[in-house]
């Protein structure tokens, strides 16, 4: 897996006041944790990491991070994004944390799964693929992380299922989630409604009997 450098500057200050002015200055203010050290607090400006995040959509990105405190350089750390804060509305970063991590140490993230091809079922039967589970937890080595996990459906006929056991997982690479699991299916296809012509209400017949 690729590893981006990337250019933090070390917080000398915190607090709600400070954080809105780095956001201002459009710096995204984060922390660094893990590895058995003390949190870090620290800066990054907000275009690098939005060129990132569009460049690596979805991926689990290994960051060497460069912490400077002014022009000096004081730290250096391989992490991963723990968490990513966003904004309600423009959905911009407005605070990130970072895990410390060891390129020797195996580690626990979400990787997502991409369906390839048209399933039998929905070309000629008129199904529908229904995409059950969209993401794989997984255990491997930072380096060993795949982008993605591809799983062919062009088979799935109406009914037919692909469960975890079924997917192929790239060597190094072992997933927690139930092998019993559905990831995939095909769904048979919606069967519309006719609507019932409304009965002819009648009115019962009264027989009055003869005075």
């Amino acid at each position: 897996m690729e590893q981006i450098p990337l250019d933090v500057q070390l917080r000398n200050e915190t607090g709600k006041r400070h954080v809105r002015k780095m956001r201002r200055e459009n710096l995204v203010p984060g922390v660094v944790y893990g590895e058995g050290e003390n949190a870090l607090p620290v800066g990054l400006d907000r275009k690098i990491l939005e060129k990132i995040r569009r460049q690596h959509h979805g991926e689990n990105i290994i960051f060497q991070l460069s912490v400077f405190s002014g022009e000096k350089k004081v730290k250096n750390y391989t992490v991963m994004v723990k968490e990513e804060q966003l904004d309600p509305v423009t959905e911009k970063v407005i605070h990130i944390d970072f895990n410390r991590i060891s390129l020797t140490k195996k580690v626990e993230v979400r990787v997502p799964v991409v369906a390839k091809g048209e399933p039998v079922g929905v070309k000629r039967d008129g199904g529908s693929l229904e995409h059950v589970i969209w993401e794989l937890d997984v255990v491997c080595l930072p380096t060993e992380i795949p982008d993605h996990l591809d799983v062919d459906v062009s088979a799935l006929e109406i009914a037919q299922n692909i469960h975890v056991r079924d997917i192929v997982l790239p060597g190094g690479v072992v997933t927690k989630h139930d092998p019993e699991a559905i990831v995939l299916t095909v769904a048979p296809p919606m069967k519309e409604e006719v609507e019932k012509p409304e009965e002819m209400i009648t009115e019962p017949e009264v027989i009055k009997e003869k005075k």
